[in-house]
């Protein structure tokens, strides 16, 4: 609970009730608390609320766009959180990267001594904050993916956990446990990190959030914007991550979580790795948004279509898992399945095959890259269009509530992104230019 925020809501809206409801809110999660010590603490945190809610200086202006998080899909994996995403990319400007963020890859290059340099790093899934081992375990997971498939061998993983006030330190253990555990697995050393509190003081609870970020080494590289007409595309089995363990956990199907305990992807992408005269396009992993979400960016980056078979793809998902997504109607095409997307010439597939195979890991061909834009799905006879929803599929009851269309209108919202994402840009552009004195 942020009782900054509630505060500063209260202020705004002049509530005369705002001191005792805060202390209210305290004392239901601080059970243990005096009332005058929670009445000693809403009045500090009033005091500081009152402090910061107007700052004078040009560094605090901000201008709202009018458009939420939650209203334009940011961190959905759909159509306004891939749109962002371009616009991030937008605000950080030109980099002398080899790979940065207006590609969309999930992991930046640079180059440094002859050797490209990859770094990535994963938001642990937030519906499993009660569950700090399998967050640690499968946001670990992720970051390692996202090195791999950019062609890197992952070298150093660090992470970086957030543990609100009343959480019990236990959580902190069993979070560092689930990462440890996938370091140990894969023997990619854990060496640095950071531990804090969210909010500080400020706010109360034991939500656990946090990120892994990892550090590979490459002698080449396959971002996706390699992807070119004539290739195949490939892909392994998966059995999901994070987001199928949260479909699992919050419909109640638990066992399914056995399921995604595994390092398959991992020690797949390693062993292709090894294959050094192996001809490789791009790579990608199927996350959030899954399928639908990587064919969009795909396509956006590389500037072609993709073409996917849709009978192929169905029978590389994991059996229980996909038995239970299909029970509870959620699109196995638009959520994670924690699977390995290959894009390589034709005849490079029986080599990539044997390889992945040899990790104990199936793997086939689900589709084609052919010249033109977006991507289409062949479903027997029919051909459906592929592009990715407002937001991936609702994978638990309450992203069933909320739908996965968009409440407002797209376009409107777009232009009001555009213009706080020019803002931005103004704002760093003023700050460089001041502070070097210009």
């Amino acid at each position: 609970m942020d009782i900054e925020g509630f505060a500063k809501r209260g202020l705004r809206h002049q509530d005369p009730d705002i001191e005792s409801k805060l202390t209210t809110l305290i004392l239901e999660v601080k059970s243990n608390m005096l009332k005058s010590q929670a009445e000693a603490l809403a009045k500090a945190v009033l005091e500081e609320a009152k402090a910061t809610l107007n700052p004078r200086g040009e560094i605090f202006q901000l201008e709202d766009s009018g458009v939420t998080m939650g209203d334009f899909g940011v961190g959905s994996r759909g159509t306004g959180d891939f749109y962002t995403h371009t616009k991030i990319a937008d605000v950080i400007g030109r980099t002398a990267a080899v790979v940065d963020s207006s590609q969309l890859d999930d992991s930046g290059v640079v180059k440094a001594e002859g050797q490209y340099v990859v770094v990535t790093v994963d938001g642990m899934h937030s519906r499993l904050s009660d569950y700090p081992f399998l967050a640690g375990f499968h946001v670990t997971r992720a970051a390692l993916r996202d090195i791999y498939v950019m062609g890197s061998q992952p070298v150093a993983l660090l992470s970086d956990v957030h543990l609100a006030d009343d959480g019990d330190v236990a959580k902190l253990f069993d979070h560092i446990a689930g990462i440890a555990a996938v370091s140990e697995l894969v023997n990619v050393p854990l060496i640095t990190g950071s531990t804090l509190r969210i909010g500080g003081d400020m706010v109360i609870g034991d939500r656990l959030t946090g990120c892994v970020g990892a550090v590979g080494v490459a002698d080449k590289i396959t971002p996706r914007k390699d992807a070119a007409p004539g290739d195949v595309i490939m892909m392994t089995e998966g059995a999901g991550g994070g987001t199928v363990c949260a479909a699992a956990l919050y419909h109640g199907w638990h066992e399914v979580v056995d399921e995604t305990l595994n390092v398959k992807f991992l020690e797949a992408s390693s062993a292709l790795l090894k294959e050094k005269d192996m001809e490789i396009h791009a790579m990608t992993d199927v996350t959030n948004g899954g399928i639908r979400g990587d064919a969009k960016e795909i396509s956006h980056t590389a500037g072609v279509k993709l073409v996917f078979d849709e009978s192929c793809m169905h029978k590389l998902v994991n059996l229980r898992v996909l038995e239970m997504l299909e029970a509870l109607k959620i699109d196995y095409l638009g959520v994670s399945i924690d699977a390995l997307l290959i894009i390589a010439p034709e005849n490079q597939s029986r080599s990539i095959s044997r390889a992945i195979n040899s990790a104990g890991t199936a793997v086939d061909v689900i589709g084609r890259v052919e010249k033109g834009s977006g991507a289409e799905l062949h479903i027997g006879d029919t051909v459906s269009d592929f592009t990715p929803r407002f937001r991936e599929s609702a994978y638990t009851p309450v992203k069933k509530v909320i739908g996965q269309d968009a409440k407002r209108d797209f376009d409107e919202m777009r232009a009001l992104v555009d213009q706080a994402a020019a803002k931005a840009v103004a704002k760093k552009r003023y700050f460089v230019d001041k502070i070097r004195g210009h």
